[in-house]
């Protein structure tokens, strides 16, 4: 195993808001506060960050810098694409960390729904070019009725049943119930499960991730400058950014082959990503996979090799996901039950879960795995350490 070159020093979040409660705040103030938080965990004055990567759309490096008083930076990146470049902002700060490009990098991420601005109807606003028509034509306003179409090519392949779509849902209501921050804190039965509307088949209401605000972020610096400050590192053992193009625009195109239609699209970042760290998903203690759509937890647990292709649905209903199980899933409520900031939340808790303060602690967690969502190519992934 090789030696990582960067660690996590440092993570901050504002209040958890469900869609458009964080107003009058601007997602500005949402990523000042998020930052400041970082820097104060980190035990570093906002004036040291020399580095900014970004996630997501709608804020600017330069604007960040003049809010806070930032007096320079040397490393600057965002990561393109769309949910699958989540984990990806720390593959780019550590490489920035590696090559000596910057000695303290912000990783930042934030959503903010205000008024029309939603993602779960994104698709609607596409302009009618060749890339966008057959989304139009085809009625598919969001992501949900694209993801419903590959669960329902790994029902029909696989046998897979809804019911593992509900255990997706119920176990990640289960690990919210004591978390403080968590939207979705009431208890789920498999028959409210199945009482839920359909919105687009065999996604349910319950199945859709949830719709709100927040801004987190993260502090990321050298391994060697990290064992001098205040918290425990946690280090980027691997981290990997990229993708075939026989998944390409994901759930913007649907014109993939047969096996790779009905799986995550996600078998060479997490080749890469194991590669890169050393370890193998034997060595998994737990794992924050992006769970926009309960469905793809499913088909991401065969991609990063937890079970085998088409056995992710026997493998979740047997009770692999939940506490004890072959592999904890999630543990702080995911973005079903927890909150959704295009994965970012879920980088939070891999790191206090290695730090051994996490609500739902996982005994002895040495490794985490972090996934970006299926979406367009970047995907991502970061294996990280304590």
């Amino acid at each position: 195993m090789k030696k990582a070159a960067a660690a996590i020093v440092g993570s901050g979040a504002t209040p958890y808001y469900f869609r458009g409660l964080s107003a009058p705040q601007t997602q500005y103030e949402l990523i000042g506060k998020a930052i400041l938080a970082a820097c104060a965990n980190a035990g570093i004055a906002v004036e040291q960050i020399d580095g900014i990567v970004s996630y997501a759309h709608g804020f600017e490096a330069s604007n960040i810098c003049e809010m806070l008083g930032i007096p320079e930076l040397s490393y600057a990146a965002t990561v393109t694409g769309q949910g699958g470049g989540s984990a990806g902002v720390l593959d780019l700060a550590a490489s920035a960390i590696e090559t000596d490009r910057a000695k303290m990098v912000v990783c930042i991420g934030c959503s903010q729904q205000l008024g029309a601005h939603r993602y779960g109807t994104s698709l609607a606003s596409l302009a009618t070019t060749p890339t966008g028509v057959f989304s139009l034509f085809a009625g598919l306003v969001g992501p949900g009725p694209s993801m419903a179409l590959i669960a329902q090519r790994h029902m029909h392949k696989y046998g897979t049943r809804r019911e593992a779509f509900a255990e997706v849902v119920m176990a990640s209501r289960d690990y919210a119930l004591n978390m403080p921050e968590a939207i979705r804190k009431k208890p789920l039965s498999l028959d409210e499960y199945f009482a839920a509307p359909m919105l687009a088949d065999p996604l349910c209401r319950l199945d859709f991730c949830l719709e709100t605000d927040a801004a987190l972020a993260f502090i990321v610096t050298s391994a060697e400058r990290a064992r001098d400050m205040p918290q425990k590192p946690v280090y980027i053992e691997g981290a990997a950014h990229g993708g075939g193009a026989d998944w390409g625009r994901s759930f913007f195109w649907l014109n993939m082959e047969d096996e790779m239609f009905a799986s995550a699209g996600a078998t060479r970042v997490a080749r890469q990503v194991y590669e890169r760290a050393g370890v193998t998903p034997k060595d998994i203690d737990v794992a924050l996979i992006y769970d926009h759509f309960s469905p793809l937890v499913v088909l991401q647990l065969e991609d990063y090799g937890f079970c085998k292709r088409g056995e992710g649905g026997a493998f979740v209903e047997g009770g692999a996901i939940r506490p004890g199980g072959a592999i904890p899933v999630n543990p702080h409520g995911g973005h079903l039950s927890e909150c959704y900031v295009i994965g970012m939340t879920h980088i939070r808790e891999a790191v206090e879960q290695l730090r051994g303060v996490a609500h739902n602690q996982v005994p002895d967690a040495r490794f985490a795995l972090v996934t970006g969502g299926p979406a367009p190519v970047p995907m991502s992934a970061a294996i990280l350490r304590n």
